[in-house]
């Protein structure tokens, strides 16, 4: 691992900007993370990735969900991110893929953007149970629980990007 942060660390502002993009699609969250470097070491960046997504304003965190294809959908394309999404919705059964897509139209109708879970892990009826019950949230818990998944999936997918070596 050292080599691939060191490697992160060496990177111009733009090329480590570009790698954060793939981890979450908010230029703030990229600029902040890439302006922070030197890190120490991988639990270092971790933590200032997840704190950085926090931080977001409500904006910038729209920004990234924009870049987040829907659960249950099957998300097409050969980049990085397409790969990611593929693998981390892994557990959701064809069966469910109607229920869904009615629980996602549900939820945009209700917040106005995509609903977001960090999917790894988790079936599609558990993916399915969880849409049901954020539904039931007022705006601003929404919003604290949308980040809470951001940063998650954020530090999940910068373990990756560190894996394949930046």
């Amino acid at each position: 691992m050292p080599d691939t942060l060191d490697a992160f660390n060496a990177r111009s502002p733009a090329e480590a900007e570009a790698g954060l993009l793939a981890c979450c699609a908010s230029r703030a969250f990229a600029g902040k993370v890439a302006s922070g470097r030197p890190y120490g070491d991988l639990d270092r960046l971790l933590a200032a990735a997840g704190a950085a997504v926090l931080e977001l304003g409500w904006d910038d965190v729209l920004e990234a969900l924009a870049a987040h294809p829907r659960i249950g959908g099957r998300p097409g394309g050969d980049g990085r991110e397409a790969s990611w999404s593929r693998q981390e919705q892994a557990g959701v059964e064809d069966g469910l893929r109607a229920e869904l897509a009615e629980g996602n139209r549900a939820y945009e109708e209700r917040f106005g953007h995509v609903y977001l879970v960090c999917a790894t892990g988790l079936t599609g009826a558990q993916m399915l149970a969880r849409l049901r019950e954020r539904l039931g949230n007022d705006e601003e818990r929404e919003r604290a629980v949308v980040r809470g998944e951001l940063a998650a999936i954020t530090k999940l997918r910068l373990g990756k990007l560190m894996k394949e070596g930046v």
